[in-house]
């Protein structure tokens, strides 16, 4: 069964935001937004303790309070700002690169595969995987930084296929990155690197189990698909009882998350 097969029957239920700091570059986990088919919750993360001692960031003006469970009936309008309306003629093209189906176009879902960036502010959303019954995680996420990469990097990109295998290898000496991970081909190509959110996790796994990982290929979206669209790739991941993804603390809700005290 593949990683899509398995992500239509699962419904996607928490997503993370996540705010970088301007200087460091240094992504902080700042809060959930969980939905159990009926109400949309928001509560703030430990990540966001984190991000206000280390760079002054102040809690978002719709969401003034730490120690708060946020609920609606609506999706919240600093996640629904993220997404393509509907109305737009390109949005088919979007769903299409986004390999998503039309009948399955749920927000949080687009939100998880897209991150939901916008040019205007500095945070990015993704999502919380959920094991399926054989204890396997899969991730979905676009090839980041290729913009930076050289001409001939982008036509392998171009030539890949789906369920074509990549390899990943920790970049010691990013100046930028020490966690920093990139994709490879077979024959040593660099096709872009993995999102920063996922750099800790996979690192960590890969060093109790290497053959823990496997990312393929999903998706290549060619001109004039927007070059942060062009590589989809997915990670099937064989995580623990004892070491699960995104559980450190920065993670973890500052308030119970089954309260429900309103917005």
């Amino acid at each position: 069964m593949s990683a899509t097969q398995v992500e239509e029957k699962t419904i996607l239920k928490t997503l993370f935001l996540a705010w970088q700091d301007g200087k460091s570059r240094y992504w902080y986990p700042i809060g959930r937004l969980n939905f159990d088919g009926e109400m949309y919750k928001f509560v703030y993360t430990q990540g966001m303790l984190q991000a206000g001692a280390k760079n002054s960031f102040q809690p978002l003006l719709s969401f003034p309070y730490l120690d708060r469970v946020y609920t609606s009936t609506h999706l919240f309008p600093i996640f629904a700002n993220r997404l393509m309306p509907r109305s737009r003629p390109d949005y088919p093209d979007f769903l299409q690169w986004l390999n998503i189906p039309q009948h399955q176009d749920d927000p949080l879902a687009i939100l998880a595969r897209s991150g939901g960036q916008r040019v205007t502010d500095t945070f990015t959303v993704f999502p919380l995987p959920e094991p399926d019954e054989e204890g396997r995680y899969y991730i979905h996420f676009f090839s980041h930084g290729l913009r930076y990469l050289p001409k001939c990097s982008i036509e392998k990109i171009n030539s890949l296929k789906p369920e074509d295998k990549l390899w990943l290898a920790h970049e010691f000496q990013n100046l930028y990155d020490f966690q920093a991970l990139t994709l490879n081909t077979n024959d040593h190509h660099i096709v872009g690197y993995c999102p920063r959110y996922l750099n800790n996790e996979v690192l960590e796994l890969i060093s109790v189990n290497s053959d823990a990982v496997d990312v393929r290929v999903e998706k290549v979206n060619h001109s004039p698909a927007p070059l942060q669209f062009r590589l989809l790739c997915n990670i099937t991941a064989q995580w623990s009882d004892e070491l699960r993804p995104f559980s450190k603390p920065e993670y973890q809700p500052l308030v119970d998350v089954t309260a429900s005290i309103g917005s």
